[in-house]
């Protein structure tokens, strides 16, 4: 039986990562932040280890208690099967780290892309180099994506109010498989920090972790969930 995208991240990480910081236990699938380039601020707030928490606790998920962080460019890019991308600002990708996201993408790795407000213009942009035969779609409500762990029968949930906007999920595919998620107007990000970093309900914080635990369930599942 041929393996799985999601097996062969992990087979690949056993085999680059050993001795690697922090540790991770065997089985354990670790997430990364990715740093990039352009003056945005890529390490804007601490949101991960909640998410992180969240997920092990709610869902079946073997994940690292500890997320790292990855530049486009290193090696350990391909060890990791889950991206996550945050700013306000600014975001530049060079043609070699556009050409190695969109083969880790094609290898079966998903990226997350979290706009805290302001980062719309600049990853639209950037994410024309990683695809540039195919424009974000938005996710009709009935995606998979939606309903990959818990039930959001409107879609993307509103969690931060920045400017009234309605919150969108946008995506892009290959070979019909979703290989980014864009959370737009949603800031997911907030949500997922601690309690009191943000003004955020507690009914808006639970709906961003468990979006978090959709994204999760779903990049691992590589889109099985129907």
């Amino acid at each position: 039986m041929p393996l799985t995208r999601p097996v062969r991240f992990l087979l690949l990480a056993a085999t680059l990562c050993i001795g690697a910081v922090p540790a991770v236990a065997q089985g354990e699938v670790q997430i990364a932040r990715v740093q990039y380039g352009g003056g945005g601020d890529w390490y804007s707030g601490d949101p991960l280890p909640t998410l992180i928490a969240f997920a092990r606790e709610h869902s079946l998920l073997d994940l690292a208690p500890e997320p790292i962080t990855v530049e486009l460019t290193s090696d350990r890019l391909f060890t990791v099967p889950i991206l996550y991308l945050n700013g306000h600002g600014n975001v530049v990708l060079t043609d070699a780290e556009a050409g190695r996201l969109r083969r880790y993408l094609e290898g079966g790795g998903f990226l997350i892309v979290n706009d805290d407000y302001g980062l719309d213009e600049a990853v639209r942009r950037e994410l024309r180099k990683v695809f540039p035969e195919q424009e974000l779609q938005p996710l009709p409500a009935s995606h998979p994506v939606y309903r990959a762990h818990y039930d959001f029968p409107d879609g993307l949930p509103k969690i931060h109010e920045h400017d009234g906007e309605p919150a969108v999920g946008y995506g892009l595919f290959h070979e019909g498989r979703l290989v980014v998620f864009y959370a737009h107007e949603s800031d997911l990000g907030d949500g997922w920090e601690p309690a009191g970093v943000h003004p955020d309900s507690p009914a808006a914080r639970e709906a961003a972790l468990r979006m978090g635990v959709n994204l999760l369930v779903y990049a691992m599942t590589q889109g099985v969930v129907q």
